[in-house]
């Protein structure tokens, strides 16, 4: 992504809707071209275009938290992407740094990426060769996941060498923990197959308290973060698991 696309993103993470002529201004460059750039991230799932300007997404859709802090999640995706060999079969779960996560790796050759969400299948480019397999389930419409117990069967019938899950919270006292509980049970299962499991996730996620569980500190083999992790947390994570700063 080019420096200034980059900083469009940064301009309207800041506050949700900006207009072509502003951009224009701040950029020092033609509207054309700025239409042209607002063209390239709503392609790329990233804003939405409207008249006379471009707007993120609600809050909790995926592409409107890809655009905020975008440079950070890239780092952290790009390390996950370290731990990916040929013919590798994973499983993403939801989440803005996973979202960019599979564009870094689609490219591998032989690699099967297994996923609950539809935003995330959807966004991989399958012209470079990479299977995509999506659960079949319930579908929420907001974050484009599939959830409930025809999710859970599949889950239960397919193998994988490696999870890539995004948090919602963590503490000491609560574990790894999610907003919403029919995801949540995604989450548990497939960490309950006792496979490898990653969690990419910014650093403001720990502190944070959220409805339901996924799995104790415990169950997770490596922790993608950034590196303003408080001390607090860095020590105690660092302590029981794998802890990867970026």
């Amino acid at each position: 992504m080019t420096k200034r696309l980059d900083e469009i993103l940064r301009i309207l993470s800041i506050g949700n809707k900006v207009s072509v002529n502003e951009l224009s201004s701040k950029l020092n460059v033609s509207p054309a071209t700025i239409r042209q750039d607002l063209s390239s991230l709503e392609n790329e799932g990233f804003l939405k275009r409207v008249h006379g300007g471009a707007v993120l997404n609600e809050s909790d859709d995926i592409s409107h938290r890809m655009a905020i802090n975008y440079n950070e999640k890239v780092k952290k995706a790009k390390k996950a992407a370290e731990f990916i060999n040929e013919g590798d079969t994973i499983f993403v779960e939801s989440g803005s740094i996973n979202a960019l996560f599979v564009k870094e790796i689609a490219f591998i050759k032989d690699l099967t990426i297994i996923t609950s969400n539809a935003f995330i299948a959807k966004s991989i480019d399958q012209s470079v060769g990479c299977n995509v397999v999506l659960l079949g389930g319930v579908y929420q419409e907001e974050s484009e996941s599939i959830v409930g117990n025809l999710a859970k069967l599949c889950i239960e019938t397919l193998n994988f060498s490696k999870v890539f899950l995004g948090i919602d919270g963590y503490t000491f006292n609560t574990g790894i923990t999610g907003r919403d509980m029919m995801r949540s049970e995604i989450a548990s299962l497939v960490v309950s197959k006792g496979t490898e499991i990653f969690i990419l996730t910014d650093s403001s996620k720990f502190g944070r308290i959220n409805m339901s569980k996924y799995c104790s500190l415990e169950d997770i083999d490596h922790i993608i973060t950034d590196s303003d992790i408080t001390n607090e947390y860095r020590d105690y994570i660092h302590s029981h698991t794998d802890l990867i700063i970026t």
